[in-house]
């Protein structure tokens, strides 16, 4: 199997763990040196906190793990490309690439809407791939919006 593959296969995981939580299922890992040293899914609705996305989760911790703020050198998954908040988190903290699954148009921020990770003038720039198990993050978010929606939820 394709170390992407792989990996976002682990994020996915973290995603089905966000969706039996009731939450958006979105799931992130933090690879270094081909070890996972954050995993995350989305805990915006039990936490109560707006920033608790599934890339902010994995990369506190990974910051924790390594103790430090700088993650230079580590890739980050996330099954969702990554809104304006969680790029500006990579930016921050110094993610070298992200590997995404399914574009997201309205919010996407690694290029399908606005492309904050490579914008000119930035001190540092994520490189980026996509597309990687887009359809099986796909499955996912439609699955779990279609039962939730017939629950008045998410509308």
């Amino acid at each position: 199997m394709d170390r992407h593959e792989y990996y976002m296969r682990e994020a996915l995981k973290e995603a089905k763990l966000a969706g039996e939580k009731g939450e958006v299922p979105v799931g992130a890992v933090v690879v270094l040196q081909d070890e996972i040293i954050g995993r995350g899914h989305n805990q915006r609705e039990i936490g109560d906190d707006p920033t608790a996305h599934a890339e902010i989760v994995a990369i506190r911790e990974a910051g924790k793990k390594l103790q430090s703020w700088r993650l230079t050198g580590a890739v980050l998954y996330v099954t969702l490309e990554p809104c304006p908040m969680c790029a500006g988190a990579m930016l921050q903290s110094r993610v070298e690439r992200v590997v995404y699954g399914l574009d997201d148009p309205k919010a996407g921020s690694a290029g399908s809407l606005i492309n904050i990770l490579q914008f000119p003038g930035f001190n540092h720039s994520v490189k980026i791939i996509g597309g990687i198990l887009a359809e099986e993050s796909q499955k996912l978010l439609k699955d779990f919006f279609k039962i939730n929606v017939r629950k008045n939820k998410f509308i």
